[in-house]
């Protein structure tokens, strides 16, 4: 709770946060705008593949000309990475190929890495995290993304003397939600196709939204982080409203939908015939809590927390996510404490790769949010026995074999090119962790 008054006294050495951006997209872009605000970050350089599309970000959020004449545009930032002078390393790509990239540079560098791009944190996090320990540097999750969120609930629970009976986030979610592509995204995210390319937003990764992958990769990097337990069948998207979060996220045993405490879970918006659910938790996120003891549960009565019928269980949650609008929280966390804002310690859970339809030998796979593949949360002790694919690397592959609809696909089904980064490091993550989830 000291962040601004530690930044005040880098504002009056005349030392600012020197930070680079990597991917001028819409988290960035919401980082952005709020840069001009906060006295004492400055962004040293901007790396995208489009720079008339970075600096076009610049101006749509409001910088104006001089601020963005003294910022460096790059196209490749991991050529130049070693040698700029920036304290705290961005990697807001989405991309887990590039991410893995960049962040190896900035370990390589020095420099504390922000790791935005969920999809490369659980295709190798634990292993990043790992080697930028050794480098004495931060890597970390990004604040404002709901990982970071729910992480940092789960350290305050667990602070204060809490069991965390359950964490996670919200959702819009149907079952036939995982056949949806790009092309018909909108129609069930709620938003017209113009009004989607106004603000910006690509369908593909907006689709990976809707048909699941991005809530088992979120799932994954949070049991990761916290060493919380995955669900053994994937997620269930129980729909969920905020008054109910502690009677639905408890053990089956007790009556709840979870196979038991400390487990990750997502809930839907929307009922299973589409009717919505009352005061959903669509934008935000929760822990449930539960007591260690009969007095704790009577002051979760007495203090107005939702419970459920046993008064064991209580749920806090937070309504929203503000994103990038937030990212700020994670640069000077890591540039003035030293500190991560949540960051992979374990592997817990992976998110691997299933068909939306059949598909044949010959086909690419084009990955998350795509037409041909999502991503659905397992262990990660299964993924690893059974070497599944994880939807990381299920981008630009070639299929070696005809598959049904809903088929998990394995390594073994797909032409891997083992002199890739991402696949390298992967394998290399594989044989230096262990998969337990107890």
């Amino acid at each position: 709770m000291n962040l601004s008054s530690l930044l005040e006294k880098r504002v009056r050495a005349m030392n600012p946060i020197r930070v680079l951006l990597i991917g001028a997209g819409k988290f960035g872009s919401m980082f952005l705008a709020q840069v001009p605000t906060i006295k004492g970050i400055e962004i040293a350089a901007i790396a995208d593949l489009d720079l008339d599309r970075a600096r076009a970000s610049c101006r749509e959020v409001g910088w104006d000309h001089e601020r963005i004449s003294k910022t460096r545009f790059l196209n490749d930032a991991s050529v130049e990475l070693s040698r700029l002078d920036v304290e705290v390393v961005i990697e807001a790509t989405g991309n887990p190929e590039a991410g893995i990239k960049h962040a190896l540079a900035a370990i390589e560098a020095g420099k504390h890495i922000i790791m935005v791009n969920v999809e490369a944190d659980v295709l190798a996090g634990p292993l990043l995290a790992e080697k930028a320990r050794r480098r004495g540097i931060v890597y970390s999750m990004a604040y404002g993304d709901q990982p970071a969120l729910v992480s940092e609930m789960v350290d305050w629970a667990r602070s204060a003397g809490f069991t965390v009976a359950a964490a996670g986030k919200g959702t819009k979610y149907l079952p036939s939600f995982h056949q949806v592509t790009p092309d018909d995204v909108w129609k069930h995210y709620g938003l017209t196709e113009e009004a989607a390319k106004a603000a910006g937003m690509n369908p593909q990764m907006f689709n990976s939204f809707l048909d699941g992958t991005k809530s088992a990769i979120e799932m994954a990097a949070i049991a990761n982080a916290c060493g919380l337990k995955v669900p053994e069948e994937g997620l269930g998207f129980p729909p969920c409203g905020v008054d109910d979060l502690a009677h639905v996220l408890r053990p089956k045993s007790i009556g709840g939908c979870l196979e038991r405490d400390e487990m990750v879970e997502v809930v839907s918006s929307i009922e299973r015939d589409g009717r919505p659910v009352f005061r959903d938790l669509r934008w935000g996120v929760y822990v449930i809590l539960k007591a260690p003891n009969d007095y704790a549960a009577a002051c979760f009565k007495q203090y107005g927390l939702p419970t459920d019928a046993t008064g064991r269980y209580a749920a806090m949650y937070k309504p929203f996510h503000l994103i990038g609008l937030e990212l700020s929280i994670s640069v000077l966390s890591a540039a003035l404490r030293g500190e991560p804002t949540g960051t992979s310690r374990e592997w817990r859970g992976d998110v691997a790769a299933v068909s939306k339809c059949a598909l044949t030998a010959g086909e690419m796979l084009d990955g998350e949010g795509g037409f041909t593949v999502y991503g659905r949360l397992v262990p990660a002790y299964r993924s690893k026995v059974q070497k599944l694919l994880p939807i990381g690397l299920a981008h630009g592959v070639r299929l070696l074999r005809d598959v049904p609809a809903g088929f998990t696909l394995t390594e073994d089904d797909v032409e891997l090119d083992a002199g890739r980064p991402s696949v390298r490091v992967r394998r290399e993550m594989c044989s230096a962790f262990s998969s337990n989830q107890e």
